[in-house]
């Protein structure tokens, strides 16, 4: 059965509209008129058009951030994505970690980023939940009143090399260099930070789970559900996504249904500083990629000929084909 972990008003939610500007060379936003709590914001959030996808100013219904987030964890490198319902959409995708930036964080979105993470994404061993450290600071530890946190054995947190165009806060660059676009369908500037997340080699017993906040009635819920981690693993090979995915439970991958699948907007095309699409197939992401869904046989096809050899002498032929 599901665990509650904490509840909010979500009143106390507040965040600006935006002022954007964008050309080739890069983007501004600062924020305009006056804090708005969560269901206005929403209200706001409806589809605006861009003619020039290089060129443009325009006001947006908030800011948005999310984190490319590489796991690394036994000399494996993998992309963390968390299955969303998105209430305000009506669909339900993989994306990643990421929330709207509060009022008072505008110009220190990375600080919303990191608190995303502690919040989302629960790294649990025997022992209790991992906290974590980026460079010299502390993450927060959101469910300290539900859940056991360890206080040895941090993960750490990294910064990866930044997006090449600017973005600024008014005129203070962001640090970390974050990508950014404009999403039409729901008038919002979306920035993504790329990041790392280095699982300490004494963490056995490695299990991970998505705990994410819905509204129910006039309050914040944030639950976990063991039955449904709703947390994925991407591997990645020099770097580049496998057209894999897999939960992580006790140190074992296991490997998760892609059937139907959708991906959130940030994996659609950009054009420019704009992405157009509310979502993208599984099948069409890796289309686009130039990856190919691994077949029932790639498991087999994988070994070598010597191990293919010893397998067949142990598993009939039919078996094995």
């Amino acid at each position: 059965m599901p665990r509650t972990l904490i509840r909010k008003n979500p009143s106390n939610f507040k965040t600006l509209p935006l002022y954007v500007e964008a050309t080739p060379e890069g983007l501004s936003y600062q924020g305009v008129g006056r804090p708005l709590n969560f269901s206005q914001t929403l209200q706001r959030r409806r589809p605006v058009t861009v003619a020039n996808p290089e060129h443009f100013s325009l006001e947006l219904a908030n800011l948005g951030v999310s984190v490319r987030l590489t796991l690394h964890w036994q000399n494996r490198d993998y992309w963390v994505l968390v299955r969303q319902r998105r209430q305000d959409r009506g669909d339900v995708v993989l994306k990643l970690i990421s929330g709207y930036v509060p009022a008072h964080e505008l110009n220190l979105p990375l600080h919303t980023a990191i608190q995303e993470i502690a919040e989302e994404c629960l790294l649990e061993t025997p022992e209790g939940w991992l906290g974590g450290r980026f460079n010299d600071t502390w993450l927060p530890a959101p469910y300290a009143t539900a859940l056991h946190y360890r206080e040895a054995l941090p993960f750490r947190l990294t910064p990866l090399s930044g997006a090449a165009r600017p973005v600024r806060c008014a005129n203070m660059q962001l640090i970390e260099r974050p990508r950014a676009y404009v999403h039409l369908p729901t008038a919002s500037l979306q920035l993504i930070y790329d990041l790392r997340l280095d699982v300490p080699k004494e963490a056995k017993s490695l299990s991970l789970f998505h705990v994410d906040e819905r509204l129910e009635g006039d309050q914040l819920v944030a639950r976990l559900d063991r039955k449904r981690p709703d947390l994925y693993l991407m591997p990645l090979e020099d770097g580049q996504p496998l057209p894999e995915l897999y939960t992580l439970k006790k140190d074992q991958l296991y490997p998760a249904s892609t059937r139907g699948l959708y991906l959130a907007e940030s994996f659609a095309r950009q054009e420019g500083w704009l992405v157009r699409e509310e979502r993208i197939r599984w099948k069409d992401w890796l289309r686009q990629q130039g990856l190919s869904q691994p077949g029932k046989e790639s498991g087999f096809s994988r070994l070598t000929g010597k191990a293919k050899q010893i397998l067949r002498k142990i598993v009939p032929a039919k078996a094995a084909r």
